[in-house]
């Protein structure tokens, strides 16, 4: 039995949802709108099935690797709906199952994806570090994408996109834009890294900070002139920053610190919340590095980071917690839904209660 792949696509597509799960011995699942919907007139997908897709999509030589036990990362672009997607396809139970995040061809500005206004500032930065992080899901490389966006069409610099795999295509406008696949175009990110030294880049966009050797080179970059974005898989700004200098030997802490307070700009953290009427829409926490902020990182008192991000709103600086709020007097998020997301719903009653007053 052949997948009718074209139906399922189109069906993510109209339904504007973010991934199709194909799994060996299930019917097709998509989820939309963070709800699991199953194509119940489908087929049951067999292993000889996602077998036969799967070498539609990928060499032999890498489906060999993926029933050896080597998770296999692509970007698969299915021409007859145009449609672009992050696959990850893994073995289990001795079968093969694929997970396709649906990546949409426009690319969204701030105020489509309802960011704050703060935001449109990464895209004037000349040099530093920027952090966008979250959970898987979270929208990271979406965010991402409409900073790097913003800088094509206005300025021009020279920008490198480091990723595994490519997601968004750009067009290059103003920018000279070069993306490059791990895997495909360069071995590893901290290869990829070392190498844009000499290639006269001015923005990196680099998809995630992995390992220790990615991690410094990303840091070094920053500090020595180039304006550097990536992504972590942390909650808070505190935490990514814990996050960075736990990775590196206890030795080299203290200098890790004052490279981070030297170069870091701003650590935005995200996630995508329920609306009342069943869409998602983005909370952050907002940090911005100002010379408090520096001095924390370099004294070692993360853990303060949050009251700065609290006292120091007019700078643009924005609490999880305030986010949630806002989005509650604006009857975007119920009250119920808010809560379950907040980092401390105490705080958030709180507030909420202050305001009724």
């Amino acid at each position: 039995m052949q997948i009718n792949l074209s139906a399922i696509i189109n069906r993510i597509v109209t339904t504007k949802g973010s991934d199709i799960h194909l799994t060996t011995g299930s019917i097709p699942i998509l989820r939309v709108k963070n709800r699991l919907i199953q194509i119940e007139e489908a087929e049951i997908l067999t292993k000889e099935s996602l077998d036969e897709l799967l070498a539609s999509m990928i060499s032999k030589e890498k489906i060999d690797a993926l029933y050896a036990g080597e998770e296999q990362d692509f970007a698969y672009t299915f021409d007859e709906a145009n449609a672009r997607f992050r696959v990850n396809a893994f073995i289990a139970q001795g079968c093969p199952n694929l997970v396709m995040r649906y990546l949409p061809s426009e690319i969204l500005t701030f105020e489509q994806l309802g960011l704050p206004s703060v935001m449109h500032q990464f895209s004037r930065l000349m040099q530093g570090f920027v952090l966008v992080t979250g959970p898987t899901g979270s929208g990271k490389s979406t965010t991402l994408a409409s900073v790097i966006n913003e800088i094509n069409h206005t300025r021009d610099v020279k920008i490198v996109t480091i990723e595994d795999p490519i997601e968004f295509i750009y067009n290059p406008d103003k920018s000279i834009i070069t993306q490059r696949e791990i895997g495909y175009d360069t071995k590893s990110f901290s290869n990829a890294l070392e190498s844009s030294f000499r290639q006269d880049i001015d923005v990196i966009l680099l998809g995630e900070m992995r390992d220790l050797d990615t991690m410094k080179v990303a840091v070094t970059a920053a500090e020595t002139g180039h304006l550097v974005f990536s992504t972590l898989h942390t909650n808070s700004a505190a935490q990514s920053i814990d996050r960075i200098i736990d990775t590196f030997p206890t030795y080299q802490q203290g200098q890790v610190r004052s490279q981070l307070s030297n170069s870091i700009q701003a650590v935005v953290s995200q996630r995508l919340i329920p609306t009342v009427n069943g869409e998602l829409t983005p909370a952050l926490e907002i940090l911005l590095a100002n010379n408090a902020v520096k001095s924390l990182i370099r004294e070692n008192r993360i853990y303060q980071l949050d009251t700065v991000i609290e006292t120091h709103r007019k700078e643009g600086m924005i609490s999880m917690n305030l986010s949630l709020f806002d989005l509650i007097v604006r009857g975007i998020v119920s009250y119920e839904t808010a809560l379950l997301y907040s980092p401390d719903p105490i705080s958030l009653r709180n507030m909420l209660k202050r305001s009724a007053t």
